[in-house]
């Protein structure tokens, strides 16, 4: 086995997965452990060695079962064993900067603020560690959330509860592109963390039909003791899912966008919706066709590709974006 391949995972990846090969077996083999992390006897000495004496390690070798393995200890004595919180995949530490992020977000006054606040301790904890404390990581590493709504944690939690308990919810709903306020009875469906901001799909009873509300925009839930209506994941995905944006509908069209060769540069690799087709042209143009039913959230970022993008179909489309292109021509006058 040659050294080259002690560079195809890290030290702290190496670590991570000793710990855990170690923890899940009575005893792993020298020959088990050279081959899951494609190493040298040398560097797995090492890495031993630093195991040991760095984390307080209890590895030791067993002749009998011919491998090594955790030595059971009192726990009363001694320094405990415990990998920094840094041990962790990228996967995993950017997941649990964005929990933590999600739970600071939140309003902790309301009836969780008691449970949220010990849980950002205990992530703060896992983030941290002798030689890269928590503070340290999140100086280091930045989540940048932009258009965030406050959302009031009292909401979320009775949201949450009816969610996960199958119970109907009686909501005050603030429509904002009708500056009205309703009230709904619906059966909650999932709940949805989309570009920054959470969303219920529902059944709404008074429209007897499928509906996406902004978790933010609803200021009093009341839970009901009525059973909510299940609607399958397929049916949610057809209608909320089938279209551009959060809010989707049934009626289904495609829009075709043209990017300049320079925006094309970050169009072809981005993710507009699962369903999209995408195709380079001959001068480096791209061609992006994506469905959409309501095309509010699909204007707006049409619009902030300016003059680098046009609209080819459908014809309403292309004559709605143009009329917002003359009035805000007009703003300006």
């Amino acid at each position: 086995m040659s050294f080259g391949k002690d560079k195809i995972m890290s030290m702290n990846e190496r670590i991570y997965k000793i710990d855990q090969l170690l923890a899940g077996r009575r005893c792993v083999t020298i020959s088990e452990l050279l081959e899951k992390l494609e190493i040298s006897k040398a560097t797995l000495k090492r890495d031993l060695t630093l195991m040991r004496d760095r984390f307080n390690a209890p590895i030791v070798f067993d002749k009998e079962l011919g491998g090594y393995r955790f030595e059971i200890r009192n726990t009363s004595q001694g320094v405990p064993y415990e990998l920094p919180g840094l041990w962790f995949s990228a996967e995993e530490i950017h997941a649990l900067l964005t929990m933590q992020h999600l739970l600071s977000s939140l309003d902790t006054g309301g009836l969780l603020g008691s449970h949220i606040q010990p849980l950002l301790s205990r992530l703060t904890a896992l983030l941290g560690s002798a030689n890269d404390p928590a503070d340290e990581i999140q100086r280091r590493i930045k989540i940048r959330m932009v258009g965030v709504r406050h959302v009031h944690l009292d909401h979320f939690e009775s949201i949450g509860f009816a969610l996960l308990k199958r119970k109907r919810i009686r909501i005050d709903h603030h429509a904002r592109s009708k500056d009205a306020s309703t009230q709904r009875e619906v059966s909650p469906q999932r709940m949805i963390y989309y570009q920054g901001n959470w969303y219920l799909d529902a059944w709404c009873h008074l429209r007897n039909d499928l509906r996406s509300f902004s978790v933010d925009a609803i200021h009093r839930v009341e839970i009901l003791e009525k059973k909510s209506k299940d609607v399958p994941d397929k049916r949610l995905d057809e209608v909320l899912g089938a279209g551009y944006g959060i809010f989707a509908g049934k009626k289904v069209q495609w829009a075709t966008l043209l990017f300049s060769p320079e925006a094309a540069r970050w169009v072809s690799n981005e993710h507009w919706h699962q369903n999209q087709k995408g195709k380079f042209h001959e001068d480096g143009s791209y061609e992006l066709k994506i469905p959409y039913s309501k095309d509010t959230e699909l204007l707006m970022d049409i619009l902030r590709y300016g003059a680098r993008v046009k609209v080819l179909a459908p014809a309403a489309l292309t004559n709605r974006v143009s009329k917002e292109i003359d009035a805000m021509k007009l703003a300006y006058l």
